[in-house]
């Protein structure tokens, strides 16, 4: 019956038009972007395009879109680089508990070198709450980085209360935002949102792994993480990646309007909502109005590590959290309070603009049978 991947948060598929150019810059077109010559020249070009499409899409300038290998890479640029940058103005740092690895793990390293760092804490949804942002930015404040879009239950961050609780404590505070599952899938729009740094990546939008941008607001310094040739304006040097850059635009330049797809995705993940709660012993986590191309749920009294492969002996591929977790405990779940139990049988569902409603059917289906056949019988 052919496979259903519904594991689009963790990677997607390379659409054919980020295939078609990366391949043409590996065979063809692939010189290097800094030489003189006619074949350096033309790659350069493939750079420029495909930064104006990342910027086109975000409504900001091209010169203000640099080059990473990824979303945690760009992560640890715009945390450590603005951390670094602005320690003589404060030491304190706000995040939230629900936050990606990348930047979790960037925080712990913070906190060994002397900042100090305030991890807000969710509800029982998943959710923060903009008097929370409120009371934690104080005058000392340097950072305040919080994800669009949370990787595990698809929670909806209040970035709109950040550069408001900014100007409200008189804080010096850059605002950088984690937009890995939302470029793409969202109209995010850096400028009014009044964000200083965002970090994207491309594989999570049909493009190819190995590959991320980094919105650096003209006017923000940063101090860069590693040194070389000036490449990307000494923000992040080394000889670019060309085919993965190229392939990076391409994908963008492939993608639906996000507003019209967010649409279809809402339809999509309303239907396999409705049909998860039709089986006993399945609780949703992901809350309503959620991004709904990210569903969590919880499978009854079934491991979800059993249930995962279960689902993916039957070519049904979900996953037990966040890919970059493998398969520990999820932070998410916990920071929300959720009952071990209930953690313990956690399954993420995400979409892509490839999946359909007989996709959701054959998963139910599935989910099903395999709570009939691995539930322990008294």
């Amino acid at each position: 019956m052919g496979e259903i991947y519904l594991d689009n948060s963790s990677t997607t598929m390379v659409c054919r038009e980020a295939a078609d150019k990366v391949m043409e810059l590996m065979t063809n077109n692939y010189g290097n972007p800094s030489s003189l010559h006619t074949k350096g020249f033309y790659a350069e070009q493939e750079l420029s395009a495909a930064r104006q499409e990342i910027a086109t899409l975000l409504g900001v300038q091209q010169e203000e879109i640099y080059f990473t290998s990824g979303g945690t890479e760009s992560n640890n640029l715009a945390i450590f680089g603005a951390a670094h940058a602005m320690r003589r103005r404060g030491n304190h740092i706000v995040t939230t508990m629900i936050e990606h690895p990348s930047v979790i793990n960037v925080m712990n390293q913070l906190e060994k070198e002397g900042f100090t760092v305030t991890y807000l804490k969710p509800d029982g949804s998943g959710n923060i709450q903009p008097e929370q942002v409120f009371r934690a930015v104080t005058p000392h404040t340097i950072l305040v980085s919080m994800m669009c879009v949370n990787n595990e239950v698809g929670t909806l961050l209040p970035l709109e209360a950040v550069p408001a609780a900014i100007a409200a404590a008189k804080s010096p505070a850059l605002f950088h935002v984690d937009a890995v599952q939302a470029f793409g899938k969202m109209p995010v729009k850096p400028g009014r949102l009044k964000v200083d740094l965002m970090s994207m990546s491309a594989h999570k939008i049909h493009g190819p792994k190995g590959v991320g941008a980094l919105y650096l607001r003209k006017g923000v310094h940063l101090v860069p993480r590693t040194y070389g040739g000036g490449q990307e304006k000494n923000i992040r040097p080394g000889t670019e990646s060309a085919p993965l850059i190229a392939g990076f635009g391409a994908a963008v330049r492939a993608l639906p309007e996000p507003g019209a797809q967010l649409q279809e995705m809402a339809r999509l993940s309303a239907y396999c909502r409705q049909r998860l709660t039709e089986i006993g012993g399945v609780t949703l986590n992901s809350p309503d109005g959620a991004l709904p191309y990210i569903v969590n749920f919880s499978a009854g009294g079934v491991k979800a590590e059993t249930m995962l492969h279960y689902l993916s002996a039957k070519e049904i591929y979900v996953s037990s959290g966040s890919a970059c977790s493998k398969g520990k405990a999820s932070h998410v779940l916990t920071a929300m309070g959720l009952p071990r139990e209930r953690i313990a049988s956690s399954l993420r569902l995400s979409f892509s603009r490839y999946n359909t409603f007989e996709d959701v059917d054959r998963l139910i289906d599935a989910i099903n049978e395999g709570l009939s056949s691995l539930t322990k019988k008294p």
